[in-house]
């Protein structure tokens, strides 16, 4: 049964585990020479200044509350937890990985952590596709991370596939990345449960790990590097995000969740609301909607970032991180990027403002990981499809992962109608291992588990 209570945390101790693991050569081995791509900068621009982070703390440290409401962050979230878990595989050694399909060469030019890491590219909707094999590995209570850059963002999705050791499978993907088209750097994906082979995977007897880039497009270019796990933590997660402040979430959405007692998410957009917008929720709303116990952040100027001047970009985040503030927004920390649409450049700027949220988006099952995701890079399912929404729910609870749904207003396409999402709060409500939170606790979780 879903508890409401914005404030309280669920974590498991971090095991301290060491993962041993012998990783066995392969047949065919991929080029070990350096890509000669021109115009590819190097990501180690991020590697400089960093320090180790300390292990997972306990669930009662202070540095896992809720951030204090601040126009600016105290720290970069992505820098300061830009390698959480533990490392598991890497692309230091080329031999150790077999291409199955596509193309794919040693980079040393782009590279997230240690000397290169693997360029994969694939033409004509083909997929690019390497596997690693490694000593039986008990995975049971893990999540898999990985870093990714990629200058096709649009056409792709990027897969970690498990095999054991009878030669079951278990797929774990992020179905999309962004809207945009523009090249987002290095981000870390920590992908949701998406498949599995008829017989169920012994999660307990991995011993073999594959990575597949789903090219939907002319090409893909994606380049990965540093494989990590992290604890799992003890249950499942839903996020019930609303963008746009639409009055449909006061009336006739907050009373549901009032009934069965299931907090939510609101993204408003600072000028409709600031302007009374027809259709959309005042600021008292908002504020009263925040009093019962739901979330309210940030959703820009609902202006595709990516297409906006960085000092143009600054100024209005500036601008809306100030209402926030002044509003007294205990979410304002936490930010939707319209039209799910960032690059690089957004995210570096964003970073100064917002430590959690982002988000890609996908009309399919598209969940992640609590303790790897990339702070601000999160992955969501269109709230448009209550069997979909449904399975999303049950993906969490089985898998201990975390479910961000996504909805605007019941007349919408992109939206179930208000009997669906009421069949959708109430099977939430009514379902046990799965607790309905928000953004404050998913990034407690995130940091906790660092």
């Amino acid at each position: 049964m879903v508890e409401r209570s914005r404030f309280r945390r669920q974590f498991l101790a971090a095991s301290g585990a060491t993962m041993g693991m012998a990783l066995a050569g392969c047949m065919d081995q991929i080029s070990s020479g350096s890509s000669d791509d021109e115009g590819n900068e190097s990501s180690n621009e991020t590697d400089g200044g960093e320090t180790e982070t300390e292990d997972a703390e306990s669930a009662d440290s202070d540095d896992v509350d809720s951030p204090e409401l601040t126009v600016e962050t105290e720290y970069n979230s992505r820098e300061e937890y830009r390698q959480p878990g533990e490392a598991f595989v890497d692309f230091e050694n080329l031999e150790e990985w077999e291409l199955l399909e596509g193309s794919g060469d040693a980079e040393t030019d782009v590279v997230f952590e240690g000397s290169q890491s693997l360029r994969l590219t694939a033409e004509d909707e083909d997929n690019a596709v390497v596997a690693t094999e490694f000593e039986a590995t008990d995975l049971s209570d893990r999540d898999v991370s990985m870093a990714v850059r990629t200058t096709t963002p649009a056409n792709i999705a990027l897969e970690i596939q498990l095999r054991d050791i009878y030669g079951g499978y278990a797929s774990y993907m992020l179905q999309s990345v962004s809207y945009g088209s523009d090249e987002p750097g290095w981000f870390r994906t920590c992908p949701g449960f998406a498949d599995e082979s008829t017989t169920p995977v012994e999660q307990d007897a991995i011993d073999e790990l594959r990575v597949v880039v789903h090219n939907t497009g002319d090409e893909a270019e994606v380049w990965v590097d540093d494989i990590r796990t992290h604890e799992k933590p003890d249950q499942g997660y839903v996020i019930l995000c609303w963008d746009d402040g639409f009055e449909d979430f006061y009336e006739p959405a907050g009373p549901i969740h009032d009934e069965y007692d299931v907090t939510a998410v609101q993204a408003a957009v600072r000028q409709w609301t600031r302007d009374q917008r027809d259709g959309i929720m005042t600021t008292d709303q908002l504020l009263e909607r925040q009093e019962v116990g739901d979330q309210i952040v940030a959703h820009g100027t609902h202006t595709e970032f990516a297409d906006m001047e960085p000092d143009e970009l600054r100024d209005s985040i500036e601008i809306d991180k100030n209402w926030a503030v002044q509003n007294e927004f205990q979410g304002g920390h936490y930010l939707v990027f319209p039209h799910n649409n960032f690059n690089r450049e957004v995210l570096e700027l964003v970073s100064d403002y917002y430590y959690a949220g982002g988000f890609n988006q996908a009309g399919n099952v598209n969940l992640t990981g609590v303790t790897g995701y990339d702070p601000l890079v999160l992955p969501r399912t269109i709230g448009h499809d209550l069997e979909i929404a449904a399975q999303c729910v049950d993906a969490a609870v089985a898998h201990r992962q975390c479910t961000i749904l996504n909805f605007h207003a019941f007349d919408q396409d992109n939206t179930m109608d208000a009997d669906d999402y009421e069949d959708l709060v109430q099977y939430i409500a009514e379902t046990d291992g799965v607790e309905a939170i928000d953004f404050d606790d998913l990034w407690a979780m995130r940091r906790a588990g660092h």
